[in-house]
């Protein structure tokens, strides 16, 4: 071996071991990022359920998933693009009438209600109504409106779950911006599981269906409030 072959080869060891170095901190900042959001989502969801005219219990009864995506912005760049990411959690047991269980991490994406955000941080709270929405949710991308039912879910506790709405749409969404809370159209708008994140949270990869649907990992501490506060408002599934 020649001494500048060594040489390379030298040089190319110490940039591995660095970028090594370099991409640790970054993982565990990230992961730290994550708990974050799931620690936001468990208030956020808290203090939704605890406004006067808030989800109609009977709906959040029959709910199999929840899905909370905390302080969604606006894009800077481009006509009404947004961007968040929150947590799901489900019901555990093949027919979802266990307690709630381990959030899988999701991501939200779309253009259609960028401009009803009016550049405000606003925070989603999604009802998953059945398990065809569960499962196309946690398999792959899923374009709401299209690949899964969606519509903006009507409020007030005395709001009825047999409205043609709810038991039309797989998928019934609300937004609170600015201390207001409204149903709204999420249309044309796109979630998919964050698997990135998921392996942050829970140390390996582990597709979103076990994490959410088969138990696979106990919830995590950064969850507890998301899971308890889900426990203590809606402890029975109410739709079968």
């Amino acid at each position: 071996m020649t001494k500048k072959m060594f040489a390379l080869m030298m040089a190319a060891s110490l940039i591995g071991l660095l970028s090594l170095s370099a991409a640790a901190p970054v993982r565990a900042d990230n992961k730290e990022k994550d708990e974050e959001r799931l620690r936001n989502s468990g208030q956020v969801l808290k203090e939704i359920l605890n406004i006067p005219d808030d989800i109609p219990q009977s709906l959040l009864d029959k709910a199999d998933c929840v899905i909370v995506i905390p302080t969604v912005l606006k894009f800077a760049i481009g006509l009404g693009g947004s961007y968040g990411r929150g947590a799901m959690t489900c019901r555990s047991g093949d027919n979802f009438q266990g307690p709630w269980g381990a959030p899988t991490m999701m991501a939200l994406e779309g253009g259609s209600f960028g401009l009803q955000l009016g550049g405000q941080a606003t925070d989603f709270v999604l009802l998953v109504m059945n398990q065809g929405g569960a499962s196309s949710i946690l398999s792959s991308k899923v374009k709401l409106g299209a690949d899964a039912s969606a519509a903006a879910g009507p409020k007030g506790r005395a709001a009825s779950a047999d409205t043609d709405i709810a038991m039309r749409a797989e998928v019934l969404s609300y937004s609170r911006s600015r201390g207001l809370f409204a149903g709204i159209s999420l249309e044309g708008s796109t979630l998919r599981p964050d698997n990135d994140a998921n392996e942050r949270i829970y140390g390996k990869k582990i597709p979103a269906k076990d994490i959410a649907l088969h138990g696979a990992v106990p919830v995590p501490p950064a969850a507890r409030s998301l899971t308890a506060t889900l426990n203590q408002h809606s402890p029975k599934n109410r739709s079968k």
